[in-house]
């Protein structure tokens, strides 16, 4: 599994790269001011969410895990993609519907902090 986060993380952190140059630079003229802002939120969120899949994936590899840490880079990975994914569709799409799937996806992140901390003091104590 630490293979497959860093893995991931490294992707995601790519593509938020790539996703926050389309949209300041593709999508500026495009999108409503508010559009833009919300595929802003879901790059920025993208980004720091790979950054802490690397840093899980590493943390597996050097420590040999422990299941908090695993379930970390697993919400953080089901977080990216149900609040950074309906986010990027929502500001792309305007269907406001997609904005009910946000708070999932954000709840998936909370509940990787919260795993990581557990994973965190369990692996530092």
């Amino acid at each position: 599994m630490a293979r497959l986060f860093v893995l991931i993380g490294a992707i995601l952190a790519g593509l938020s790269v790539a996703g926050g140059a389309f949209g300041a630079h593709a999508l500026a003229a495009q999108l409503e001011e508010n559009a833009l802002a919300t595929f802003e939120t879901a790059a920025r969120y993208q980004m720091y969410h790979a950054l802490a899949l690397v840093a899980v994936g590493l943390s597996i590899y050097t420590t040999g895990g422990n299941g908090p840490l695993m379930a970390a880079g697993i919400a953080f990975s089901i977080g990216v993609v149900f609040f950074c994914g309906s986010l990027y569709v929502l500001s792309l799409s305007g269907v406001k519907i997609l904005g009910a799937v946000a708070p999932m996806g954000g709840l998936a992140f909370m509940v990787g902090w919260v795993c990581l901390a557990i994973a965190s003091w369990k692996l530092l104590a």
